[in-house]
């Protein structure tokens, strides 16, 4: 076992998240086209599959905090990192819609078990004062996967199954470097920290709404995470292996999303939404619009990467902001709401491709999230911390983690203090992590 520096920490955690986001769950649409020949799936049928593994993230996710507890990090991450390998090798092996729904259904597993493991290593190796920054590359790791799976498909789009058998071969590895370096120890709180408050009814208020708002963001952007290189090839009859540029533009541009929801923070969280929204509408549109011009569909998946990271990011940290000291759920709550969200479009949109067409879905889908979007000046306002001054140290992610643990004043826990005692001194030091 050897314990890794924050910044080895933070690389170790992009590549685990680059695995579980970007390769066992968001890789899949990109293969649809290949896939649903191969196995002669109707779209309605591949609308359903797409579903299952949002359905089994959400109940990882309610299991995962707790999981992350009582196993400890590592063994969590080691079960995310098994569900992950054994679902992408059924993919790879899929026979028919059952065989390729297990599969996937593994993978959602994989997904919702691997941030709640990588959160809990944190705050026990990383310093406080780093936790912004170290989270910020670790989130990153979506956008990462994203683009890595690209040339996958532009070698492999008519041999899925050797692309999926790769992809296991790199779970198998993240389970190895896993199994090396993420501590078997849960996070650490100092004995001298003052306990979370309790919940307010205006906290439980805001959460409801942001969850709101994340469950239609998940519900548009089912229609292009599932559908999206479907359309292209069906549509505009380009060939399966240029679906992978559309992928590779959701993963660039996907990168800037920590910066969108860090100036949100700075600035006005509500407008920013909308806009994102808005965005996240018209990616939808350009890409029905004209599915046979690549470079208006890359560019639709740049807008749609930049827009769809930045509300993700944008969520996380006012779930952290709204309940201060519960990063098991202040987070957890609109990332859950967002998969069902996709649980709900992904099959509803199939049955629309069905019944319709792809131009008349991908229309419906643009036209909920702009309509959404007009509801923004609702978007939930941070709760109000107690400061002299709103200094620009209190915004971004990491002034959200700053206030995850208080003192008894309701400010943020500093582990120097006056006359430490023995004991707390040493929790201190151990939360403040090694290397």
């Amino acid at each position: 076992m050897k314990f890794p520096s924050s910044t080895a920490f933070a690389l170790l955690g992009a590549a685990l998240i680059a695995i579980s986001y970007g390769l066992a769950r968001f890789a899949f649409g990109l293969f649809v086209p290949p896939i649903r020949g191969a196995l002669d799936l109707s779209p309605e049928v591949i609308g359903l599959i797409g579903a299952l593994p949002l359905i089994s993230f959400v109940l990882a996710s309610l299991v995962a905090p707790r999981a992350a507890t009582r196993l400890g990090s590592r063994n969590t991450a080691l079960l995310s990192g098994g569900f992950g390998a054994a679902g992408l090798a059924l993919i790879s092996q899929a026979s028919g819609a059952v065989s390729l729904g297990v599969g996937v259904f593994a993978c959602g597993i994989c997904t919702g078990l691997m941030m709640p493991a990588l959160t809990a290593a944190m705050q026990a190796l990383v310093k406080r004062s780093l936790h912004g920054r170290v989270s910020s590359v670790m989130n990153a790791g979506t956008s990462i996967g994203v683009a890595v799976s690209v040339p996958a498909v532009l070698f492999l789009a008519d041999a899925w199954r050797y692309a999926y058998a790769s992809f296991a071969v790199l779970a198998v590895i993240g389970i190895v470097a896993t199994w090396y370096f993420i501590p078997s120890v849960s996070r650490v709180t100092p004995a001298n920290a003052a306990p979370p408050p309790g919940i307010t009814l205006a906290q439980w208020s805001r959460l409801f709404r942001l969850s709101l708002f994340a469950f239609v963001m998940g519900f548009v952007s089912a229609a292009y995470w599932v559908f999206a290189p479907d359309l292209v090839v069906t549509l505009g009859n380009l060939p399966a292996s240029m679906t992978g540029w559309l992928w590779l533009a959701v993963g660039v541009a996907g990168l800037g999303g920590a910066v969108v929801a860090d100036l949100a923070d700075r600035n006005n969280p509500p407008i920013t939404h909308a806009l994102m929204l808005v965005m996240l509408a018209a990616s939808l549109s350009l890409l029905a619009a004209s599915p046979d011009q690549m470079v208006i569909s890359v560019f639709s998946g740049l807008v749609f990467g930049l827009a769809y990271m930045s509300l993700t990011g944008l969520y996380l940290m006012t779930g952290i902001r709204l309940l201060p000291g519960r990063l098991s759920m202040g987070p957890v709550m609109p990332f859950v709401a967002i998969s069902l969200g996709q649980a709900a479009g992904s099959p509803l949109v199939g049955i629309l491709v069905n019944e319709f067409s792809y131009a008349f879905a991908f229309a419906m889908f643009s036209a909920a999230g702009i309509i959404v979007a007009m509801f923004s000046p609702l978007y939930p306002r941070y709760i109000e911390q107690e400061a002299d001054e709103a200094g620009e140290e209190q915004t971004g992610l990491q002034a959200a983690y700053d206030y995850q643990l208080q003192d008894e004043h309701g400010e943020p826990f500093s582990p120097v203090t006056p006359e430490p005692t023995a004991g707390s001194a040493a929790l201190d030091e151990s939360d403040e992590g090694r290397g």
